[in-house]
């Protein structure tokens, strides 16, 4: 598969409708341009920025937007810093993700655990509980 073919996929109108609508329901909240999941969608179907988008995702001179910096309290004091990119910027990255994970996801060793679906830090915990259990 050439890295273009790969592009090509990532840019589908129907991975990138996909993403939107996977971060549409996550409810997650506006970046450094302030706007929300609906004002992006609103700019997406103007005119024709969502072929601009996919365009410059193609050619490469997309350029990601910086992220807006929050800190979070910690329930034991201090503050965690969390980086919050663009809404438009989450659906390129859940583009990305979905396609690499459709690709590499099957590759995977089952005992690899750790930001995989049903593959996180509590599974492994649970896989290596029976483990244990079952001798």
């Amino acid at each position: 598969m050439t890295s273009t073919s790969l592009m090509e996929q990532i840019c589908s109108s129907t991975n990138l409708n996909q993403a939107l609508r996977r971060v549409k329901k996550n409810k997650g909240c506006a970046g450094v341009d302030k706007l929300d999941i609906n004002a992006t969608i609103s700019q997406l179907r103007q005119a024709s920025n969502g072929k601009l988008l996919r365009q410059s995702l193609l050619d490469g001179s997309y350029q990601p937007q910086p992220v807006l910096g929050v800190e979070i309290p910690k329930p034991s004091g201090g503050a965690r810093q969390l980086g919050i990119p663009t809404v438009l910027d989450r659906i390129i990255q859940q583009a990305i993700t979905s396609t690499l994970s459709d690709i590499y996801e099957p590759k995977f060793s089952n005992s690899s655990y750790g930001f995989r679906p049903n593959r996180s830090a509590h599974h492994a915990l649970a896989a290596a509980s029976r483990y244990i259990r079952d001798g």
